[in-house]
């Protein structure tokens, strides 16, 4: 086994080859091991160029599992290429997965790997860890539960807390999807919970008097504090804004 960075195939690995097995006539090596790069804003990261940082700094600004949804949306032998931009995707991507779980009650699920989505999930990992067709799975049963309907085959008809089932545990697989929804999207926010609660009790009462202006009002005012208000037949609920 020989390793190395990518940057390092041309010339050096080649030249080494060339000489090592010219002198010896056997191969230099079985397998070869190379390691990519970090790309901030397509430019390699290194200490010479300034722009290095380390995980933990990263940790200040993105939580993990936002980062962890970056990395595996990218295939492992592609270069990787941060910027804050592509962090805040990733987050409002994955904000878009547990807003489906958070719409529906997961089952608890035993994976069938013959079912449609699961088969295609593990084709995807088997095809050299192709986490982006994976993850597209995700985004594929997300997409089922928010539609809120039912997809019939052969054997079953799959409710939409099986489909958010499947997907927590399709996402359990690349340590995704675990947290509770509810506490994923309102991380971050701006006002404690008793607060937030409180002014949509607020909201309710002056638009139950048609006082409409007053709850726009009230709306704005945590939309500018950070705090996005959904409502529903079953009440208003909320979450962090994006």
């Amino acid at each position: 086994i020989h390793g190395g960075g990518a940057d390092l195939q041309f010339p050096h690995h080649e030249n080494e080859i060339a000489q090592s097995e010219g002198a010896h006539g056997k191969p230099l090596a079985r397998f070869w091991m190379h390691k990519g790069f970090v790309n901030i804003d397509n430019e390699k990261m290194s200490k010479s160029l300034g722009n290095f940082f380390t995980i933990r700094e990263v940790l200040e600004k993105f939580d993990a599992e936002t980062i962890r949804f970056f990395i595996v949306r990218a295939h492992y032998r592609s270069p990787l290429n941060y910027s804050d931009v592509h962090l805040d995707d990733a987050r409002n991507a994955l904000r878009r997965l547990y807003t489906a779980l958070d719409a529906v009650t997961p089952a608890a699920v035993d994976i069938e790997w013959t079912q449609p989505h699961a088969a295609r999930f593990k084709a995807a990992m088997d095809n050299d860890f192709a986490t982006p067709e994976a993850v597209a799975v995700l985004f594929e049963l997300a997409a089922e539960i928010n539609r809120g309907k039912r997809r019939s085959v052969t054997w079953m008809v799959l409710p939409q807390s099986f489909l958010a089932g499947l997907l927590k545990t399709l996402g359990g697989v690349l340590g995704l999807l675990q947290c509770d929804p509810k506490a994923f999207l309102q991380a971050g926010a701006g006002l404690d919970e008793a607060s937030i609660q409180q002014q949509i009790v607020a909201r309710a009462a002056a638009k139950k008097a048609r006082n409409f202006t007053e709850a726009d009002r009230i709306r704005d005012e945590l939309l500018a504090q950070g705090i996005v208000l959904k409502d529903s037949a079953g009440g208003t609920t909320w979450e962090a804004a994006q």
